[in-house]
């Protein structure tokens, strides 16, 4: 059982580390075309943002309806890299060490 939750552990931090890293990527691209110094016309660069927007605004969807955006910057990929970190670095351990002091109890007592 404890290779289960140990499988189980590796497969959720992968997907809080992909969301991280899809965010940061979205976030890197999206000065780069404010800046002019990529373009959309390029096919990849197109697609690329196409596809990193469709992967990363439902994410911050929710919240960028809470933030404001004051002079148009957006703190909402800043916000939830901070929240999901913290998932990912300190309530995700600690949930499993639980599970694994619930699924074998003599290990809790060492």
């Amino acid at each position: 059982m404890d290779a289960i939750l140990e499988f189980l552990y590796f497969i959720i931090d992968f997907a809080l580390n992909f969301m991280i890293w899809m965010v940061i990527a979205y976030a890197i691209l999206s000065w780069l075309i404010s800046f002019d110094v990529v373009n959309l016309r390029n096919r990849f660069v197109y697609r690329a943002s196409g596809l990193l927007d469709s992967l990363v605004r439902p994410l911050l969807r929710p919240f960028q309806r809470i933030l404001p955006a004051p002079g148009g910057l957006d703190f909402s990929p800043i916000i939830f890299l901070v929240l999901v970190g913290g998932v990912d670095r300190i309530l995700l351990p600690a949930l499993f060490r639980w599970l694994h002091t619930l699924v074998n109890p003599a290990a809790a007592t060492i």
